[in-house]
């Protein structure tokens, strides 16, 4: 019988991927029956095997069936990085319904929102991050909340020396109850009529809500087909990935769509370990990379960067590491260079975005590696940019426009939102909403988003330009350029900057260094120094919050 992740193309189109008609959660049993005995999550020291992993995800399928959960119900999620999350999303899938992952840091607002707009009515909770939804259950539709403790999965030893918990975090969950259930109980009853339903690719699977850093966050629905396209288009292009060999770095998180997709479903497609991290310290994340002897590291620019910048960093091996794929964010050129030398692997820049599963393009393995581009399109991934007065002309090469994909990992819409679904989608190509360029090739260019770009004195200029600019000054740690409102000029550069330690920065120094760099329309009007930037969870700088700030700080003066 042929393994499901066997590399194939289609006869019928040459050139063409041919995809498996079948759930998400296939493929963990497909992987369970090839290595029942690699270990599959390694967690504070904790190992789970890919055997058992897959009798987990089958209990819990099957204790949110005793709930009432059934095919196309929608189950929200709350939990960091960490063994309950990967059971909890693979066993939602086997169950038929919908997984619908939440932002840990969400605050009631947020979270009173997605709840409501999913229509989700049964939750899956870390027992420190329940609170705010305990506040705000009386505003939604959730009837039930499964509760775990991120001590359940630790060693032994680690267990017995987790501290108390504080508050509702430390409360013993009340046993037997249908509106509070503990994720232990979950997974040990039986239900023996309980049969795995027959979900097929065109079923959503997946409600993957955008950060809401624009307006009210849109719920991608993305189906079986859809994100099982995307996780074969992702091995077949990372062929030098070792089947049951590679130990990936999970730091990115599970609840976002790149953490899901390069780390959590790609190494259930391909028997590799996940060393789950549910925060970023440094100390930690090089001491698992040199005990665990990580081989692939999913990241962003900024992660790379701070481990660059770490004080002790010459004292740890790295040496295992071969592989790096950075999204979210431009990598810079020097960070680049520095992390390959400490680790002796490649970094390889992709892209990929909520509505598109989500990877859509990256720098290829075995050919021309370009750094600053988002690299080629994967198998199957059609792309053209368009004008940006328009919307429908195609540019030439070289030309910025907008960036246009259709693919079998492109959403099926926005959740509850024709209006913006329509908007977003068009005779099947999805308006990414990215300013981007073509070389001649065939390599994307990421220049900007098309909300963040700046027109200053009837000129377009694009606030990553300048960032990047910025961030090769030797004091400059972070840069954020953001446009404001102004009369003579239409709108005026604001830039937001991050000093380094120990480093002393004047505007006059900053304004100085961009006039010998840069046109005078795309000067900065004004600098203002911040210990840190506001970001979404994998890094993305929140320009929006940056505005909104500065546009306050204008009012403030008239």
């Amino acid at each position: 019988m042929e393994r499901i992740w066997e590399r194939h193309y289609s006869d019928a189109v040459p050139g063409r991927l041919s995809y498996p008609q079948v759930p998400i959660d296939a493929l963990l049993r497909d992987t369970a029956k090839e290595f029942p005995e690699n270990p599959a999550l390694i967690f504070g020291g904790a190992r789970i095997a890919y055997q058992e992993l897959d009798a987990l995800v089958d209990r819990f399928a099957r204790g949110l069936f005793r709930l009432g959960i059934r095919k196309g119900d929608r189950v929200a999620l709350l939990l960091p990085n960490c063994p309950q999350m990967v059971i909890a999303f693979y066993g939602i899938f086997r169950s038929g319904a919908i997984a619908v992952p939440l932002n840990p840091l969400y605050q009631e607002r947020e979270l009173t929102y997605q709840i409501e707009n999913s229509g989700a009515e049964t939750l899956i909770a870390l027992d420190m991050l329940y609170p705010p939804v305990a506040a705000v259950r009386h505003r939604t539709n959730l009837k039930r909340s499964v509760i775990t403790s991120i001590k359940e999965y630790l060693p032994p030893l680690k267990k017995m020396l987790y501290p108390l918990l504080k508050g509702s975090g430390g409360r013993k969950v009340p046993q037997g109850t249908q509106d509070l259930v503990s994720f232990k109980d979950l997974l040990s009853g039986t239900s023996d009529d309980f049969l795995v339903p027959n979900s097929v690719p065109g079923d959503v699977a997946l409600l993957q809500y955008s950060g809401g850093t624009t307006g009210v966050s849109k719920g991608a629905a993305l189906t079986h087909g859809n994100i099982v396209s995307n996780i074969h288009q992702t091995v077949s292009w990372y062929t030098s990935i070792r089947r049951g060999e590679e130990v990936i770095l999970t730091l990115l998180p599970l609840f976002h769509t790149y953490g899901s997709a390069v780390c959590m479903n790609l190494a259930i497609a391909t028997g590799s370990c996940m060393v789950l991290m549910p925060r970023f310290v440094q100390k930690d994340l090089l001491q698992a990379i040199q005990e665990y002897r990580v081989t692939f590291f999913p990241g962003i620019p900024g992660i790379y960067a701070a481990l660059n910048n770490y004080k002790d960093i010459g004292r740890w091996d790295l040496s295992s590491v071969r592989y790096c794929v950075s999204g979210s964010a431009p990598l810079p050129p020097a960070v680049c260079e520095r992390f390959e030398k400490l680790t002796g692997g490649i970094i390889l820049e992709g892209y990929g975005l909520t509505e598109a599963s989500p990877v859509t393009h990256s720098n290829p393995v075995h050919r021309e590696r370009k750094i600053g581009s988002i690299g080629l399109p994967l198998a199957d991934t059609d792309c053209k940019i368009v004008s940006l007065e328009d919307g429908i002309t195609e540019v030439i090469p070289g030309e910025a426009g907008e960036l246009c994909i259709k693919g079998p990992q492109v959403m099926q819409g926005y959740w509850n939102m024709p209006s913006e679904t329509a908007l977003a989608l068009r005779e099947g190509w999805l308006l990414t909403g990215d300013i981007a360029r073509i070389d001649g090739d065939g390599y994307f260019y990421i220049i900007d988003r098309k909300k963040d770009m700046i027109i200053s004195e009837g000129f377009n200029v694009y606030p990553n330009e300048i960032d990047e600019l910025i961030l090769q000054h030797p004091k400059v740690s972070e840069a954020a350029a953001v446009g404001v409102p102004d009369r003579l000029r239409g709108e005026k550069v604001v830039l937001y900057l991050v000093v380094k330690e120990g480093e002393q920065l004047e505007q006059d120094e900053v304004l100085g260094f961009c006039r010998e760099r840069l046109a005078k329309y795309k000067i900065p009007r004004q600098v203002v120094f911040r210990k840190e930037l506001p970001k979404t969870p994998v890094g993305k700088v929140l320009r929006r919050v940056l505005r909104e700030e500065a546009l306050k700080e204008e009012e403030g003066h008239r």
